[in-house]
Formats: C-alpha cells, sequence, structure tokens
C-alpha cells in the first residue's frame, strides 16, 4: 500500500521546523554578486540576512481550521481555511515561494520552513478540489 500525504494521520496542530536553505543560498550568492555590483550584492545579502531572521521568529502553525502565524511566541495572524479559495507552492525543483488566496485577499510567503510537512499540512487540512489541480 502506498501511502500519499492526504492519507497520513497529523496531530490536531503541527508547528513547521524552520528551514535556512533560501537564506543561505542568498547571501552566498550575495558575495560574487557584490563583487561585480557592489551594491546589487549587498541588496541581496541584506535580503538574505533578513530571511534568516524571519526564519529564526515566524512560525506557522497548521490546526485543523486554521494556519496561524507567530512571531516567537506570540500570534499574530489567524487564517481560517474556511476563507480560503486556493493555494500553490511554487517551482517545484526547488520550492522557494508558497501562495495562497483567501475569499479578499492574496498572501506570498517565502519557503522559510520545511517545505515538505507544508506541502503535507495542506494537503491533509486544506485539500484541493480536482478543478484547482487542473
Amino acid at each position: 500500500m502506498t501511502t500519499t500525504p492526504t492519507s497520513i494521520q497529523l496531530p490536531a496542530s503541527v508547528e513547521l521546523a524552520p528551514k535556512y536553505t533560501i537564506p543561505i543560498v542568498l547571501v552566498a550568492v550575495s558575495l560574487p554578486i557584490a563583487a561585480l555590483q557592489f551594491w546589487v550584492g549587498a541588496i541581496v545579502g541584506i535580503f538574505g540576512l533578513f530571511l534568516a531572521i524571519q526564519t529564526t521568529i515566524i512560525k506557522l502553525e497548521f490546526t485543523t481550521t486554521t494556519l496561524n502565524v507567530y512571531r516567537s511566541s506570540t500570534l499574530i495572524r489567524t487564517f481560517p481555511y474556511s476563507e480560503w479559495e486556493n493555494w500553490q507552492i511554487f517551482w517545484q525543483p526547488v520550492p522557494i515561494l508558497f501562495y495562497f488566496k483567501e475569499v479578499n485577499s492574496i498572501h506570498f510567503l517565502p519557503i522559510i520552513f520545511d517545505s515538505r510537512m507544508l506541502r503535507t499540512c495542506l494537503e491533509h487540512y486544506h485539500p484541493r478540489s480536482s478543478a484547482e489541480t487542473n
């Protein structure tokens, strides 16, 4: 029997582990860029450092009814699944951006957490309809 992400039993809430891949890559890439174009490299490097700090501070928690966003231990935003229209993880070879659309707004988040668990949680807590996957 094969196990699909939607058939995995998850607890009532799951906090995603941080993942520093994108910040590290941005800082590493900024160094050779800075050798060619200092200000462009500096901007890329600063953005990488900013994302590293965000990776440490921002936490995503999936519950049975909402996606919660925390800054350290303080809840800063709740996104009820009942208001979601769809979601997408961009660039599958190396996931870099998570998008979801609510009834009245859209949201983009860099993938600064475990992308596999993100997909598993999304498919478990807010499965896509067949119309969304086409």
